[in-house]
């Protein structure tokens, strides 16, 4: 009996620690639930919370009137430029706007529009590894439907509820609406820039047609330019950079089956012929310098919406004569086959820019006709001589570059009085002097530089040499100062151009051999003007 009792114990331990084990596991999954529940609870009351009180989709139509920013010269008495002062728009069907222009958009903004219900996850994600992977923000993430959302009823904010509302009131806007009816909307409501908001008013303002007329090209500029309106103008400095994304739109299209390789190959060859700007605009040029940097400190959108009032460094009555002065000259520079002409004025003493002229007139019509900007035109009246571009930085100063030389080497311990031969000298050592060789042995240019005037002076000191602005003795200076530390002096008192290596300029920069921008050169020559007080010119605007 008593060993029949002792298996028998056995037997039940055994039972016990078999249901040991289930009864933890069953412990750890009811935690579990029960912490999920809490955190599910939680993210539901939050998720109320921040979408209380939210308006209704149906009555997003009804946009807060905005107040434009205003540009004043120094006084504030002469208005120069309004950014966004009225919203220009006219509402279509979406039968009249260009079957392009829509899928245009779609490729830009939202490829997956026909498919998503408002919110594009996969969208979101896919955006992020393609920033990431080319280390720029290329790609957004929101659907069209969250960018209709968001400008009609929550702003900009970067904060958790307003994605929250955004993503909500998108899933109700979708169901309740066909996407043709969504995409009509917003694509009467997107703006464009230059004032224009919806389709039709940007195709008038751009290209003078209805917006059911544009081509597969026109289409694509205006799609390009719903990312930064006012950045890329065909009107301002980054009309190259419009192109470029223009052909990025077209490339999207043709991937995603939009289009076809013959459509897309004729669409990039298309050439553009953008309309003239009828908004009013004094000193031109210069509004739009000013503009682009107060988008850099502030963005398009708080532009558009605050009102401000920019008090500019602009001297109207200075920028008038400055207009004129630069009309006459070009009229006689034009016997000598130059077209265009530049001025820029500063106040050396605190780099305040004065008048800016960026070219001989910003409202006539290109030279030649039908020539393309920034290639073949002789003159572009909308290019800005005066600061350039970063694709076109800016032009040869010829002579006016020899100060530098003249200062590197009196910075080295040459003075004023030192003399200097100006005979007829032959550079490169490897080519006859008395030669009319162009080229020496290795196939090395040579380099027997002349005055404007074909004469030789014999010896002549420093001083006269640059007084005269004598070719052959400031060659020599450039050589005795070295080209690589008066590269160096020049950056020093304010040229941002001139990146190349020494070598690829050689002894020629002295006589204009290198590119370099109107405002460098004068702010550089400020320097001089206050013995050595350098103040950039960047400081032209006060709110």
């Amino acid at each position: 009996m008593r060993v029949t009792f002792m298996a028998r114990r056995k037997r039940h331990l055994k039972i016990y620690k078999k249901n040991t084990l289930p009864k933890k596991i069953l412990f750890v999954f009811k935690f579990l639930g029960g912490f999920f529940l809490i955190v599910f609870l939680g993210c539901a009351a939050i998720f109320v919370y921040y979408i209380k009180d939210l308006p209704r989709p149906e009555d997003f139509l009804e946009r807060k009137v905005f107040q434009s920013t205003k540009i004043y010269d120094r006084t504030g008495k002469v208005l120069l430029y309004t950014i966004h002062g009225e919203e220009k728009r006219e509402v279509v069907p979406l039968e009249e706007i260009s079957p392009f222009l829509q899928k245009a958009v779609i490729a830009a903004e939202d490829e997956n529009f026909w498919h998503h219900h408002g919110v594009d996850f996969g969208g979101i994600i896919r955006s992020i590894l393609v920033d990431l992977k080319l280390k720029k923000p290329i790609q957004g993430g929101s659907t069209i439907t969250q960018q209709l959302i968001r400008s009609s009823f929550l702003g900009r904010e970067k904060t958790i509820k307003r994605k929250i509302r955004e993503v909500v009131l998108s899933l109700e806007l979708e169901m309740k609406y066909p996407k043709e009816q969504i995409l009509e909307w917003y694509l009467n409501q997107v703006p464009f820039g230059s004032n224009a908001y919806g389709a039709e008013a940007a195709s008038q303002t751009f290209f003078k047609k209805p917006a059911k007329d544009l081509t597969l090209a026109e289409a694509a500029t205006l799609a390009a330019l719903i990312k930064a309106p006012s950045y890329l103008s065909p009107y301002g400095m980054h009309k190259d950079e419009l192109l470029e994304r223009k052909d990025y739109i077209i490339d999207r299209m043709l991937n995603l089956g939009f289009i076809s390789a013959q459509e897309a190959k004729e669409a990039k060859n298309q050439k553009l012929k953008f309309a003239e700007v009828t908004e009013p605009i004094k000193a031109p040029h210069f509004v739009l310098y000013v503009k682009q940097q107060l988008l850099k400190k502030y963005g398009q959108d708080f532009l558009n919406e605050n009102g401000l009032k920019v008090y500019t460094t602009l001297d109207w009555e200075l920028q008038k004569k400055a207009e004129k002065i630069v009309a006459e000259r070009v009229k006689i520079n034009r016997n000598y086959n130059a077209y265009n002409a530049a001025l820029v004025a500063i106040n050396p003493k605190n780099g305040e820019i004065l008048s800016m002229v960026g070219s001989a007139d910003w409202f006539a019509e290109p030279y030649p006709k039908d020539c393309i900007s920034g290639k073949t035109c002789l003159f572009d009246p909308k290019f800005n001589i005066a600061v350039g571009t970063k694709s076109n930085p800016g032009r040869q100063p010829g002579s006016a570059f020899k100060p530098f030389a003249y200062a590197a080497a009196f910075e080295k311990g040459f003075t004023p009085q030192m003399i200097l031969w100006d005979v007829e000298t032959e550079f490169n050592p490897n080519c006859d002097p008395s030669a009319t060789q162009t080229k020496d042995k290795y196939g090395l240019k040579c380099y027997h530089p002349q005055n404007y005037d074909g004469k030789f002076r014999g010896p002549i000191t420093a001083k006269s040499s640059l007084a005269q602005s004598i070719n052959v003795t400031s060659v020599k200076v450039l050589y005795l100062a070295g080209v690589e530390n008066t590269i160096n002096l020049a950056k020093k008192l304010g040229i941002t151009t001139l990146n190349k290596k020494p070598s690829e300029y050689g002894l020629s920069l002295v006589l204009g051999g290198g590119e370099v921008k109107l405002l460098d050169m004068v702010s550089a020559y400020g320097v001089f003007a206050t013995e050595g007080l350098k103040v950039p010119p960047d400081k032209h605007t006060k709110n």
